[in-house]
């Protein structure tokens, strides 16, 4: 397996490694591929494909351009596996978040789920609601600040497939309702061009002790992490803060997804 990485990444391209060789593979990784590989000096992500499958049974690929994983599909002769590409998909995050969902709720219909945060650029968002939509009576809560809402294309898909959806302002009313409450960090990368931007959405909705006590007792909290200050520390010692169990269960979705992929 190669891993090949255009953006940071902790958990998943650590997870995926320690699930290739838990599995009884091996890894081929370059780290910051736009900088230490090839790309550096001006080469195609098409051309460093077909020069990868040459080495790997499977290339895990995260990179900063929405669409890359179907680009990179396209010229490939082996399993390409999308790991994150820019603000658009996160689909392995998707598939272990709702493994989590289903491991601490105990099911996957009738649900309601607070999306928080940067809910534009957050590409496991987006990836999420792709998912969940598959499933009967699920609700979605939108909460975001104004320079970072939702994507028309998921309202409008969410729309399409009569799930329901609603935007709100206050993240204490929603607190209360949900039985997931999914937040995110403001993705600061995405505002290179207008940090102002970033400055006004950043602070807006931070989970703490007090949202804790708005919470319902059998709800949980999720984060794809990393977080910033978006959710407070103290907050981790609650049964019900779920994010770290959530980042250990994408170990064993990427070793189920790599066996699969490879069988």
């Amino acid at each position: 397996m190669s891993t090949l990485f255009y953006e940071p990444s902790t958990r998943t391209r650590l997870s995926f490694e320690s699930a290739m060789a838990r599995l009884g593979g091996t890894v081929l990784s370059t780290e910051s591929a736009g900088e230490f590989s090839s790309a550096a000096k001006g080469e195609t992500l098409e051309d460093t494909i077909r020069t990868v499958e040459g080495y790997a049974d499977c290339i895990v690929l995260r990179h900063f351009q929405a669409g890359s994983s179907r680009t990179a599909a396209s010229v490939a002769s082996i399993p390409i596996i999308n790991a994150g590409d820019g603000p658009g998909q996160h689909p392995t995050q998707a598939l272990l978040d709702v493994y989590t969902i289903q491991r601490e709720i105990g099911r996957l219909e009738n649900l309601r789920i607070g999306l928080v945060g940067d809910l534009a650029n957050g590409r496991t968002v987006r990836s999420l609601a792709y998912l969940l939509s598959m499933y009967k009576g699920i609700k979605f809560y939108f909460v975001a600040p104004d320079v970072v809402r939702m994507q028309e294309d998921i309202k409008e898909f969410l729309t399409g497939r009569n799930v329901e959806w609603e935007e709100v302002d206050d993240l204490a009313q929603v607190a209360g309702d949900v039985d997931v409450l999914y937040q995110t960090r403001i993705q600061k990368e995405r505002f290179q061009a207008s940090l102002s931007y970033y400055e006004e959405a950043r602070g807006k909705y931070i989970i703490d002790k007090d949202t804790m006590k708005i919470l319902r007792k059998d709800a949980v909290i999720m984060h794809p992490l990393p977080r910033v200050d978006e959710i407070k520390p103290e907050v981790d010692s609650d049964p019900r803060a779920a994010y770290f169990r959530q980042t250990k269960n994408g170990l064993y979705i990427r070793m189920a997804l790599l066996k699969l992929a490879l069988a």
